[in-house]
């Protein structure tokens, strides 16, 4: 049966108490590669509790319990097997730092169904808020395959745009672990796609695969620690489209193109610098660079 639309988006918002504290946020950098080397200074801001900073991607996992793109299927009028699901992308905007520990409301809702005929698209909106107020709004958005055909709103179009023509600014490499999914999924996506090889082979797929916001959370790391001097508190806003998969064990390479022009702010205190985005591409280099993140922009102030 095709997705119920209209009763995904009359639904009531999903509303949950949320908690964490310094064990979830380093366990979740080292679930995304943080600590290599170990003693590295930069490396202990992500891995030592006296240190410690949040990488904002933290936000995806915090609270622990299924991520974004599991919850939406738990939405009435969605019934779909996992097994045809795929996260198509992720937003972040961040209202403040995420703190090293907290408690906090997260209210999720779909906020758009899309049919693109052979398949469908969900959006899961949730907002975070604590006692001070917002603190982040993250959006997953789930490609369904199979799901569509109810004659909805096709949406914006799907495809990945390609990365610009000009050479990259600068350009990192990442050794993922051969254990990385089997260690991010501790931070709370059990999906078996990343650890069963024969779910991953129903879902389609040689082996399991690395779960797309353990992508992302090490690219952010990548943007923060090659432009931003490691300071997590400057990133405002996150964005990718996954539009490939990794595999444990594979290395990404990430482009970074930082557009000239970038504003100056906070002047007036005496602490300027400078305020802008970085557009990123991140491919896998062990199969011939395939893109696995595209349309992906980091905005930092």
């Amino acid at each position: 049966m095709p997705i119920d639309a209209a009763g995904a988006l009359g639904a009531a918002p999903q509303v949950r108490e949320i908690a964490w504290d310094h064990k979830d946020v380093q366990l979740y950098h080292l679930g995304i590669g943080a600590g290599r080397p170990a003693t590295d200074p930069g490396e202990l801001r992500y891995t030592l509790e006296s240190r410690l900073h949040v990488l904002p991607s933290f936000a995806t996992v915090a609270g622990g319990g299924a991520p974004g793109v599991i919850r939406a299927l738990s939405v009435p009028g969605v019934d779909v097997d996992l097994a045809h699901v795929l996260h198509g992308g992720q937003r972040l905007r961040l209202h403040r730092p995420v703190p090293v520990r907290g408690r906090a409301t997260a209210a999720a809702r779909v906020v758009a169904a899309y049919d693109k005929g052979t398949a469908a698209v969900l959006v899961l909106r949730t907002e975070i808020t604590d006692a001070d107020g917002p603190l982040w709004t993250d959006e997953a958005e789930v490609y369904v395959r199979g799901e569509g055909g109810w004659g909805g709103e096709r949406g914006p179009s799907g495809r990945p745009s390609p990365p610009p023509a000009e050479p990259a600014d600068h350009v990192a490499e990442r050794v993922l672990r051969e254990d990385q999914a089997l260690l991010y999924r501790l931070s709370g996506d059990w999906n078996p796609l990343h650890a069963d090889p024969e779910f991953a082979a129903r879902a389609g797929f040689e082996r399991p695969v690395l779960h797309g916001l353990c992508t992302y959370g090490a690219t952010l790391k990548t943007v923060v620690d090659t432009l931003l001097d490691g300071d997590v508190t400057r990133v405002r806003a996150y964005r990718t489209r996954f539009a490939g998969v990794v595999y444990p064990g594979e290395t990404l390479r990430v482009r970074m193109w930082r557009p000239a022009g970038a504003e100056r702010y906070g002047a007036e205190s005496g602490e300027a610098g400078e305020a802008g985005e970085v557009r990123v591409a991140v491919s896998a280099v062990e199969r011939d660079d395939a893109p696995v993140l595209a349309d992906t922009v980091v905005r930092y102030g």
